[in-house]
């Protein structure tokens, strides 16, 4: 099967090279076309595009979105495996996207994600052990009873999907998502009886360090997410989202990590009421 790798850019100089060269070092596997869909950004990157001859597509900021800038993209594919990325995850292996793709090529998968580190000893790390552990798993309908909105976690910081399922669900349905277009599309894999592989072996690095502020925003577009597609808010975002917090506060507790103690709550002070303001307001505009 081959392969085309979708990856919108925004202000990415710092990532765009090295990035680039992870993608073409690639082992076993088959890339047909790596589209850079690049929004009008303030740095660099369409400089470092160019001197590099890098192919890619330059839009304007008012045109982006998380969902449609991808699906565009997706419909205009003739590749038998869409693979979605983002800039700033940081690829060391040469296997990651052979374990990424070859549950779709082997026929044990639908869509697949993988797994997650980051670099920073943040309380990140500890939401990336929770959602990405040791070991693989593969998700279908029958485990909404037990993992409730945690069966539709999906992210396409590095993901795949076969192109022709994505094609008949009609991919993001011409929504323009906020956020959250990850796990959008799984919802549908998973109510319309495809399955969704986490693969632990496929693993990119990607770190962050929201400030308080940020993360607000950040979980304020979650809540509008939830409240514009409320068939997605029944599985219970409050229970995952304490879940969560437990794990965060018991890991740090263990391991000593004062500085994560110290910020712990008011980041999510920070996650809790950006839900909540999400929830209550309508969309006035695209951020």
């Amino acid at each position: 099967m081959n392969i085309d790798i979708i990856c919108p850019l925004y202000n990415g100089e710092e990532y765009i090279e090295s990035l680039n060269k992870s993608l073409l070092k690639q082992k076993k596997v088959k890339i047909n076309k790596i589209f850079y869909i690049l929004t009008e950004s303030k740095d660099k990157t369409e400089e470092i595009l160019k001197k590099e001859k890098i192919d890619y597509k330059l839009i304007k900021k008012e045109d982006f979105s998380h969902s449609l800038v991808r699906e565009k993209k997706a419909f205009e594919s003739k590749a038998d495996i869409l693979v979605f990325i983002s800039q700033d995850i940081r690829i060391e292996r040469e296997d990651w996207l052979y374990e990424l793709v070859n549950p779709i090529i082997n026929g044990e998968a639908d869509a697949c994600y993988s797994r997650q580190l980051t670099k920073y000893n943040n309380i990140e790390k500890y939401t990336r052990e929770k959602n990405y552990p040791e070991e693989s798993l593969i998700k279908t309908k029958k485990d909404i009873e037990h993992l409730g909105l945690n069966t539709f976690f999906f992210s396409d910081a590095s993901s795949a999907i076969r192109r022709d399922v994505f094609c008949k669900l009609n991919g993001y349905d011409g929504k323009d998502l906020l956020i959250n277009e990850d796990m959008y599309i799984a919802y549908k894999l998973i109510m319309n009886d495809y399955k969704i592989k986490y693969c632990a072996k496929s693993i990119v690095y990607h770190s962050h360090k929201f400030t308080l502020k940020e993360l607000y925003n950040r979980y304020k577009l979650t809540g509008m997410f939830f409240k514009e597609n409320s068939e997605l808010d029944q599985f219970g975002t409050t229970s995952s989202g304490g879940g969560l917090a437990i794990y965060i506060l018991k890991r740090a507790l263990k391991e000593g990590n004062i500085k994560v103690l110290f910020r712990y709550p008011f980041d999510m002070a920070a996650r809790l009421f950006g839900m909540k303001a999400g929830k209550r307001s309508g969309r006035k505009e695209k951020n």
